[in-house]
């Protein structure tokens, strides 16, 4: 339990004007300080592009939309399943050959 507790941390994190305060990880620290910077670059782009003319909750809907579809490109760029399966195949593939020789033997 011990253990727990020292890897927690609370911060305060910066997003847009508000402060946030969150217990989180000790490793995971650095990845949501650059979560909320991110959050606050793209809310204060919309917000200068669109502000007068959408509302304060369209601006942060836009940004979340936004931040979201970085992260589906990302997890897209990133998917291995395509490449697993070609591995299955060709492995099944070898252990049918290399079976077969083996019975054949």
């Amino acid at each position: 339990m011990a253990e727990q507790i020292k890897d927690k941390l609370h911060i305060r994190l910066h997003v847009y004007d508000e402060e946030i305060e969150v217990v989180v990880k000790r490793d995971d620290e650095e990845y949501y300080r650059a979560a909320a910077k991110l959050i606050t670059e793209r809310y204060n782009a919309y917000s200068q592009a669109y502000k007068g003319r959408k509302s304060d909750h369209t601006i942060a809907l836009m940004t979340l939309v936004d931040v979201a579809l970085m992260y589906q490109k990302e997890r897209a760029h990133n998917d291995t399943s395509p490449y697993d399966n070609v591995l299955a195949r060709l492995t099944a593939e070898m252990e049918e050959v290399l079976g077969d020789g083996k019975a054949k033997k």
